[in-house]
């Protein structure tokens, strides 16, 4: 933004074709940061795997959920990524200020690829990842940004949004080349060796990204109307005050900050980047099969990205950015009900046909997190429910009078949590759908079977109520992802 507001004043209109050069520094513009991107989310798409070995000390739902809030932290100093280098743009060139960023990208990712996990530097592990994200989110802000400005400078007026627009699919393209280096790699090492050292090689080929792009960059020239601000002293001297402590500034800020910036975000990392998790985490869908998905999809939707940045410079900006988010507020609802009736038919069917419902007393339900890993789940109500949510089972949660046995209900047959030292302890056969009574009868309450809506190999007994019996086998989920 800051960087922006100083360019616009001396950018002149201009028309006409590019020129070979300008096309060179679309491509060069763009390739770097697919690169970046492609650094930046190659963490998010192994997630699973980076939960596996640097937040072992918890739960692996807890720790998936760590490894995310870390992917987030990437994220939320963004902003801040792109002050510092937006400043940096306008000290020291459009240039230089892309080599840094690039530099800080490239090592962060090649450091997580060597970084030792919890089993061995113990907390110091997440800890280290945390701020190696943190590091990348700094770079990216200012990559992604610097790159848009740097391309806008050397465009045609009147086709800004067509080649802007190339630098807008670099996203899609660095998340489609992350689940292409992944596919290729398990499917040539084998899924035991990507999971226990395989993982870690996508991170480790940045360094050669990073050599490639460096090499590519330094081929570049500083950007001409940054040259002619210079030479005509027409730099901000105060770009961050300007931009943030004048209010007819700042309002542009907020409006292109809240207005436009935050709808496009949760319009694509919904559609293409949640969208994975979804598929893995909820549906059970193989990883491999649900990265094969994602990357059709990606393939199909970025010429969009050319299409409609092409339409904009006839049209308006405004008009297309209104009418995606209104698609996107009137589409995702059906659409992610549409990916769960093909993707896993038998949850839908399954959770209709019987739905969950937990009643207890709501003194013995607290909050199902682990954030240490030490915390115990003690009573009916939270053993219930953390075997539901470790299966991906929606089910709805009822209070019931103070001193009520918790009880879990399966298409209207009932089961309930007593005293751990009190034998016989009823369970439900989660993987065939059926639950014990007290009088050991066994009764169906729904078919299809739970176990085929989460994709479980082995016939499993889960004890909703003290979690995995004597004699009986762990509910085992399927581990493809």
């Amino acid at each position: 933004m800051t960087t922006t507001m100083t360019t616009i004043a001396i950018n002149a209109p201009r028309t006409g074709g590019m020129t070979s050069e300008q096309r060179l520094v679309v491509f060069a513009s763009s390739l770097g940061t697919v690169f970046e991107w492609y650094d930046f989310y190659i963490y998010g798409t192994l997630g699973v795997f980076l939960a596996k070995y640097f937040f072992s000390n918890v739960p692996p739902s807890v720790g998936f959920i760590f490894a995310l809030l870390a992917f987030a932290a990437g994220f939320a100093v963004r902003p801040f990524g792109a002050l510092i280098f937006g400043r940096l743009g306008d000290l020291i060139g459009r240039k230089y200020t892309f080599l840094i960023t690039m530099t800080l990208m490239g090592f962060g990712t090649f450091f997580i690829g060597v970084l030792p996990g919890y089993a061995i530097w113990g907390i110091a592990a997440p800890i280290v990842l945390i701020a190696l994200r943190l590091v990348q989110g700094l770079a990216l802000g200012g990559e992604y940004g610097g790159a848009a400005i740097y391309v806008a400078e050397h465009a045609p007026a009147n086709k800004r949004g067509y080649y802007t627009s190339w630098i807008q699919t670099t996203a899609t393209l660095g998340l489609f080349m992350a689940l292409l280096v992944i596919l290729g790699l398990r499917a040539y090492i084998g899924e035991e060796p990507f999971g226990e050292w395989g993982w870690r090689v996508p991170f480790l080929l940045s360094a050669i990204l990073l050599a490639v792009s460096l090499w590519i960059r330094l081929k570049l020239n500083e950007s001409p109307l940054f040259r002619r601000m210079v030479d005509e002293g027409k730099q901000s001297r105060r770009p961050l005050s300007e931009a943030f402590g004048e209010w007819r500034h700042c309002k542009i800020a907020i409006a292109a900050l809240l207005g436009a910036t935050a709808g496009e975000a949760v319009i694509w990392y919904g559609g293409q980047f949640y969208a994975l998790f979804f598929l893995t985490q909820t549906l059970k869908v193989p990883g491999v099969t649900a990265q094969i998905m994602v990357a059709i999809a990606l393939v199909i939707g970025t010429p969009c990205f050319i299409l409609f940045g092409a339409l904009s410079d006839r049209i308006g900006r405004k008009p297309i950015m209104l009418a995606g988010f209104a698609l996107g507020a009137v589409t995702y609802f059906a659409i992610f009900q549409g990916i769960t009736h093909f993707a896993n038919p038998k949850l839908e069917a399954a959770l209709a046909a019987a739905p969950v419902t937990v009643a207890a007393d709501p003194s013995e339900c607290s909050f199902q997190f682990k954030a240490t890993g030490t915390e115990k789940y003690t009573t009916g109500c939270d053993n219930i429910k953390a075997a539901l949510v470790n299966l991906s089972v929606n089910y709805t949660n009822v209070a019931a009078a103070p001193g009520t046995k918790a009880s879990v209900q399966i298409g209207g047959q009932n089961t309930h949590c007593r005293d751990r030292n009190r034998i016989p302890q009823p369970r439900i056969d989660v993987a065939r759908g059926r639950h014990d009574g007290e009088n050991g009868g066994r009764q169906k309450t729904a078919e299809p079977a739970i176990a085929d809506v989460i994709g479980q190999r082995d016939t499993a007994v889960a004890d909703p109520c003290w979690g995995k019996r004597p004699g009986s086998r762990a509910i085992e989920l399927s581990s493809d992802n």
